[in-house]
């Protein structure tokens, strides 16, 4: 059985991983929007994420290459599938940034994550007040149980649901995200099942037709097992879109736990968004 502090760092860890892998989010942001693709619209998603997480002296590396697709069925309802590869290289030693779903083992490991399929629902939208809502409920596939114990994803299928706002202001626009997720494992007994809340906000301005710059806040709570850790991440971001339809995305993210050893993660992520019918 794991000590309550492996779990902690565990569950840290993964929470950094999630943060870091946003699936049909506002590229490059974790918050998302309430936009829509429209009936017949598509659009395609891939990004470059490069994750470094220290903790008590031990340092993890993840790669993560998400490649999200996005099918408008109606004016306000999308749906998507997405699937993501990633690389683990973790540290020395067994604790801190080592220690996620058994990838602190030297070398690390490689492969594809949970393939997941959702939708998003924007179910309340006012021209006057410029204020819009969506739901998006996700369900995330099980991985092997060779690549649930290398840390690469869950073994059980997965879930999340979120409520999104969207507030049109002078500026721009302000997001707000709150959620709840529940991850499921095969090895109940050293990866015990994680129940998550997070709450984000994302202020995007609108600096010329062609550059938007955000700020991007947002807190996360994961249970499990009895342990309970609390993320907070802040992520800069910058956005150009030639056109209407190609977007060109870059953000930097900072997150840390309150655990003890506390674990501290670096992102960079580059993105491209394409939008066609």
């Amino acid at each position: 059985m794991k000590s309550i502090r492996q779990l902690t760092a565990q569950i840290a860890l993964g929470t950094f991983a999630v943060l870091s892998l946003p699936a049909s989010a506002f590229q490059p942001l974790i918050t998302d929007d309430t936009g829509t693709q429209g009936s017949g619209g598509n659009q395609l998603e891939f990004s470059l994420n490069e994750d470094r997480a220290i903790a008590d002296g031990n340092v993890g590396h993840l790669r993560s290459l998400p490649f999200v697709f996005t099918r408008g069925l109606t004016k306000a309802l999308d749906v998507f599938a997405g699937f993501s590869h990633s690389r683990i290289r973790s540290g020395s030693g067994a604790g801190g940034a080592g220690g996620a779903g058994g990838a602190g083992g030297a070398g690390g490991a490689s492969g594809a994550g949970n393939p997941s399929f959702g939708a998003k629902w924007r179910f309340y939208e006012s021209e006057v007040h410029k204020t819009s809502f969506a739901l998006k409920p996700e369900v995330l596939f099980p991985v092997s149980a060779d690549r649930e114990s290398a840390g690469l994803g869950t073994g059980k299928t997965s879930a999340d649901l979120t409520l999104i706002l969207t507030q049109a202001v002078p500026f721009g626009a302000i997001h707000v995200n709150a959620g709840v997720g529940r991850d499921r494992y095969r090895d109940a007994l050293n990866n015990p099942d994680t129940t998550t809340t997070r709450a984000s906000i994302a202020p995007v301005w609108d600096v010329t037709d062609r550059w938007k710059l955000a700020l991007d806040l947002g807190t996360q709570s994961a249970h499990a097992g009895g342990a309970k850790v609390r993320s907070n991440f802040a992520e800069l971001a910058a956005i150009y879109s030639p056109n209407s339809d190609l977007d060109f995305a870059l953000g930097v993210v900072r997150a840390s736990d309150n655990d003890s050893p506390r674990t501290t993660t670096h992102t960079a992520t580059a993105g491209l968004t394409w939008r066609f019918r």
